[in-house]
């Protein structure tokens, strides 16, 4: 009987140790782990009612600085006090360079440092505020960090902003107060300056001026021209030496891939020609006196831009034997109504009113053409060899233009120079003859 209430006495002093052995191996082998260090924030917190408060542009400033980590596990250790600029304070009264510098990714430290120097770790209502004003340190850990909380008579400040709602929100571990302005640290802003300062002082590479071959009028060397940007040649450049215009293949937005198609632009305004009426003999020199259309088309191809004086088909019949004779002449007289530039009936009826005469550049170098206002139109040329704007914007497209004239126009110098005599039958195409092989030049 002793023996086996011994043995059972045994036993159970084994169960015993082996019990508080296994116990302590596990603990050795598996340490009690810390409870999560992110701290819990219920729907009471200050934070969550500064994310559901009227300051939108405040909360929204905090969640794009990736604030909130930082902010909750200051709520976890000690009150705090926000003071928080009014929306339009954040909105419209904040430079906006400013506000973009702050919301760049690569100046995501400087906003957060603006917002923490909004935030002091302990809890000021309006009823404790120090009347003769006291210094407390922010969330903001660099210098210069503190905020000076006053108040004079009634009105409560803190620094340099005024205290517009006090005591607006309140909660357990928080507390916010309406500000009338941001509050800028001497840090945030001179990082600002400095980058505002570089911006304006930084480098740019030289790049020579693009070098043109005298006898080809080609680029020696390749540019790169984005689409839509003005050609890197004049026009003049563009023009190979000779009476036809034979341009030259300078580089443009055009370019091989031919953002512009000039050839049907050129074949849109001849075709508008045509069915406008009274401008048939124009057409037929375009297209079977010269290669002018061709040509042109070209040029719009390549991103120039023109303006063409148009002359009617009463204007044209006055042309003489003499004047179209001669090798080139056609293309001669057409140049001297071919401005460079894109112009409309408006904008040029605009610049005349304001500057009375105005010089335009022709393709006939050096030749230009004189235009001024009279009779609430635009008149062209001098003396006798003026003509009036009659037809504007017959054709507007946005690369070419075409202003219907009442006459032919010749550069000054030749009409001194030419004698007074009877007028010759005119040889310019039958309306007929040319009517029809313009209109095979749309079937090209």
């Amino acid at each position: 009987m002793d023996f086996q209430i011994y043995g059972f006495a045994n036993l159970f002093l084994f169960t015993i140790t082996l019990f508080f052995t296994i116990t302590s191996a596990t603990f050795q082998e598996n340490p009690k782990s810390p409870i999560s260090t992110v701290p819990q924030i219920n729907s009471n917190s200050i934070l969550v009612a500064l994310l559901d408060s009227h300051y939108t542009e405040l909360s929204e400033l905090v969640e794009k600085a990736l604030l909130l980590q930082t902010l909750e596990e200051a709520v976890s250790k000690h009150n705090i006090t926000i003071f928080a600029p009014k929306n339009e304070a954040l909105e419209r009264d904040l430079d906006p360079e400013f506000k973009r510098f702050l919301l760049e990714p690569g100046n995501l430290k400087s906003l957060q440092n603006l917002l923490l120097f909004h935030m002091i770790p302990t809890r000021i209502v309006s009823k404790n505020w120090p009347a003769r004003g006291r210094v407390h340190s922010t969330l903001y850990a660099g210098e210069e960090n503190v905020l000076q909380i006053s108040e004079k008579k009634t009105e409560k400040s803190v620094s340099s902003a005024k205290i517009i709602k006090q005591d607006d929100i309140v909660k357990p571990d928080g507390i916010i107060h309406g500000i009338e302005r941001v509050l800028i640290p001497k840090s945030v802003q001179q990082d600002f300056n400095n980058r505002r300062s570089l911006r304006s002082i930084s480098a740019v590479i030289p790049e020579g001026a693009p070098e043109v071959d005298p006898r080809t009028h080609r680029l020696k060397k390749p540019v790169a021209v984005p689409a839509g940007a003005p050609p890197v040649l004049p026009v003049y450049d563009a023009l190979a030496p000779g009476p036809s215009l034979a341009p030259a293949p300078a580089p443009g937005p055009g370019g091989p891939h031919h953002h512009f198609d000039g050839e049907s632009q050129v074949k849109d305004f001849i075709q508008t020609l045509l069915h406008y009426g009274g401008y048939n003999e124009l057409a037929d020199i375009l297209v079977n006196l010269t290669s002018l259309a061709t040509e042109m088309g070209k040029l719009v191809s390549e991103g120039y831009v023109l303006t063409v004086l148009a002359p009617n088909d009463e204007a044209m019949a006055k042309l003489t034997t003499d004047q179209l004779s001669e090798p080139g002449a056609p293309e001669q007289i057409m140049y001297y109504h071919l401005i460079p530039e894109y112009q409309t009936e408006e904008s040029m009826y605009n610049s005349v009113r304001r500057f009375g005469k105005i010089n335009y550049d022709t393709l006939r170098l050096p030749h230009k053409v004189v235009a001024e206002e009279a009779d609430g139109s635009v008149k062209f040329g001098q003396g006798e060899g003026s003509a009036y704007l009659v037809d504007p914007d017959i054709y507007t497209d946005g690369r070419i233009s075409v202003q219907g004239v009442d006459g032919v126009l010749f550069p000054l110098e030749e009409i001194k120079a030419t004698p007074i005599a009877a007028p010759v039958a005119k040889v310019v195409a039958k309306p007929r003859r040319g009517i029809k092989k313009v209109l095979n030049f749309f079937t090209l």
